[in-house]
């Protein structure tokens, strides 16, 4: 298809046509648009995208929010199958998804990161209170490891 790309607009803020060396022509994937030189340099966002650090906080939001509603719903299988530790099991489960609930909505804060780390890492330790913990903190911990590399690579 040779049509133009949905909602995007080929205007620059004030109204008028991009300039031709601007990074205003350049599309998303970082090649120039049809007005612009061949040896200019894309310059600004390495992503491609249009907001990256919302893009990542959405990242982190999203899996610490995932992560809480899978520790809420692993309270009854606990419950019928805890054990000797079945009460601490349950309340630590509540205790990591108020946490990561709190966090996903503090993603704004830079040491929200390395708070939803320790999270993890106090997912990890509550496997000492039953196995399915540290199993869900095992995939956890993978899933927020691949969110720390996304992070890295989007804002360098």
């Amino acid at each position: 298809m040779t049509g133009p790309i949905r909602g995007r607009s080929d205007r620059a803020p004030d109204g008028g046509l991009p300039d031709e060396g601007s990074s205003e022509g350049a599309l998303d994937g970082g090649l120039p648009a049809e007005g612009a030189s061949e040896g200019a340099q894309p310059t600004g966002r390495r992503s491609g995208l249009r907001n990256p650090e919302a893009a990542v906080r959405g990242l982190g939001a999203g899996t610490l929010g995932l992560e809480a509603l899978v520790l809420l719903l692993a309270i009854q299988p606990l419950r019928v199958v805890g054990g000797d530790f079945g009460g601490a099991a349950i309340a630590a489960t509540v205790a990591l998804a108020v946490a990561a609930v709190l966090l996903a909505g503090l993603m704004r804060r830079p040491w929200a990161w390395h708070g939803g780390t320790v999270l993890q890492g106090l997912l990890l330790l509550s496997g000492l209170l039953h196995w399915s913990l540290f199993g869900l903190g095992v995939i956890f911990a993978l899933v927020w490891a691949y969110a720390l590399h996304v992070r890295r690579v989007i804002l360098g």
